[in-house]
């Protein structure tokens, strides 16, 4: 559905700075909406939230409900009493600008761990009460900490490795693991009520704020994830493995010669179906108890999607299957009205994609550092844009503004450099910001990098390589008052701010 004129920031909250070597849902996520707030921004967008494996990409997670315990906030867990003073001074001498993951990660849990043991060995009523309703009301919760309980008792290996009759969650070894890991098990359900609670809270805060929390569901879930080690019969996968039968992939695109080979297995869409997308129904009603909005990566795949036979290294030997995205949108539409879902509808879009996008109102995305490489039909170029639209400057995938133009051709350059009227004094980030904000498109994102003028070395993610993604964090007191008010001129010039009543901004 079309939205009200406004703009926001992207930002993962594993990129707010800290003491812990990681951002997390403490001080410094409440000091980001006060600045969303003085810069007149309504949208606030993250990456997908889950409990992230290898790679420490989040879309690759073990979950598709869950939430990551690397992002419980150390000092919400001192205030409930579960952690001590001494034991935080662990969190002293991280990176300020980079997470070092094989180092934050052993210790992050094991503080986590020690607020576990603490909680079991204490009195804490009114916590014990939450903690008992929150596992009653979550219906996907028994399952992943199950699995994730199992993976630590298999030393991390991957679900379909482990015995035969626990991968393939025969009753009588279910019985046996459940009562073995009973502890464990409860361990992972308390983080994550930890995770919701701390998470729910600031969600009020941005709401009350007048910021709304823009989601990210990535169209496929890990192989290695409690989704389909849980319901393996909503996959294609290898009968006598367990390993995705047809993988899920992209072809060579602008990202990558070779196309994108993922690796998650394929849903068997038909089945799924004729079960009436229960499981699909599940996951926006789980992702919509923590977010306003929900942007649907890789928007295409739900007409037509890659796939690629179990044994290939590359995605370049694929074929394109069809979908069932009507049937699944209007089931979706049937349970929960009025759909927030903004569609990533990027890659080789053919009209009947559009087609699908349209039919529902779902906005499209613009990404303004793909609009100089041709000539004036490129659809990217702000006045080919739609008002039901998303315009970014750039994404997580995409390299910063900065590095961006640093990296152009000389010609490419020069035709952004006469689109603009000439670089500025404050740089080409705020002159691809100011160009973003005043596109007739509803909505604009801008990544904080790009806010921060910072280089290619902030760059979130490069697609199709495994190392030194994800890991980057701005310093404490870069997001400043003077940002923040030129941020709000520009957002008020070109309309986008809250609406102002009497002294005060709606």
């Amino acid at each position: 559905m079309p939205f009200p004129r406004a703009s926001g920031l992207l930002l993962h909250p594993t990129s707010f700075p800290g003491r812990f070597g990681v951002g997390d849902l403490g001080p410094a996520a409440y000091q980001f909406i006060d600045f969303m707030v003085k810069g007149g921004q309504q949208l606030w967008q993250v990456l997908p939230l889950g409990p992230t494996g290898f790679g420490n990409s989040p879309y690759m997670c073990y979950s598709a409900m869950a939430g990551n315990p690397l992002l419980i906030s150390l000092e919400q867990l001192q205030e409930q009493e579960l952690l001590q003073e001494e034991d935080l001074e662990l969190g002293i001498g991280f990176r300020p600008e980079t997470i070092a993951y094989e180092q934050v990660i052993p210790m992050k849990l094991g503080l986590l761990r020690l607020a576990y043991e603490n909680f079991k060995a204490g009195v804490f009523p009114e916590l014990t009460v939450a903690f008992q309703k929150f596992c009653q009301t979550r219906a996907w919760l028994e399952d992943f900490a199950f699995f994730m309980a199992l993976k630590d008792a298999h030393w991390g290996a991957a679900w379909n490795t482990w015995p035969q009759e626990i991968a393939q969650r025969q009753p009588m070894a279910m019985v046996h693991w459940r009562q073995k890991l009973q502890s464990d098990i409860e361990r992972h359900e308390f983080w994550q009520f930890q995770f919701f609670q701390q998470w729910s809270s600031l969600k009020k805060y941005a709401n009350d704020n007048g910021i709304q929390i823009i989601g990210d569901i990535p169209i496929y879930v890990a192989h290695n994830s409690a989704d389909v080690w849980a319901n393996p019969d909503q996959f294609f996968l290898d009968p006598e493995t367990g390993e995705p039968a047809l993988m899920a992939g992209v072809p060579p695109d602008y990202f990558s010669e070779t196309g994108q080979l993922w690796g998650n297995p394929i849903y068997q869409w038909e089945r799924m179906e004729k079960q009436g997308f229960k499981w699909w129904i599940q996951r926006f009603h789980t992702m919509l108890d923590y977010v306003d909005l929900i942007r649907v990566d890789h928007f295409r795949g739900f007409r037509a999607f890659w796939q690629v036979k179990q044994g290939e290294t590359t995605a370049m030997n694929g074929e394109w299957v069809k979908a069932p995205g009507d049937e699944l949108f209007e089931a979706l539409r049937d349970e929960l009205g009025k759909l927030p879902i903004l569609a990533e509808d990027l890659g080789i879009i053919t009209p009947d994609v559009e087609a699908l996008r349209d039919k529902f109102e779902f906005p499209g995305m613009k990404i303004l550092h793909f609009a100089f490489g041709s000539g004036s039909g490129n659809p990217y170029l702000p006045y080919n844009h739609v008002q039901n639209c998303l315009v970014y400057t750039g994404t997580h995938d995409n390299n910063t503004t900065v590095g961006w133009f640093h990296d152009m051709p000389e010609h490419e350059r020069v035709f952004v450099e006469g689109y603009i009227g000439g670089l500025s004094e404050e740089g080409i980030h705020w002159d691809l910001m100011r160009l973003a904000l005043s596109s007739v498109a509803n909505q604009v994102i801008i990544p904080v990098q790009d806010l921060l003028g910072l280089g290619m070395e902030a760059r979130m993610n490069l697609p199709s390589t495994s190392g030194g993604n994800w890991v980057w964090r701005y310093r404490a007191g870069a997001l400043t008052d003077a940002i923040a008010e030129r941020l709000r001129q520009l957002t008020d010039t070109y309309g986008r701010a809250p609406v102002k009543t009497d002294d005060s901004w709606d």
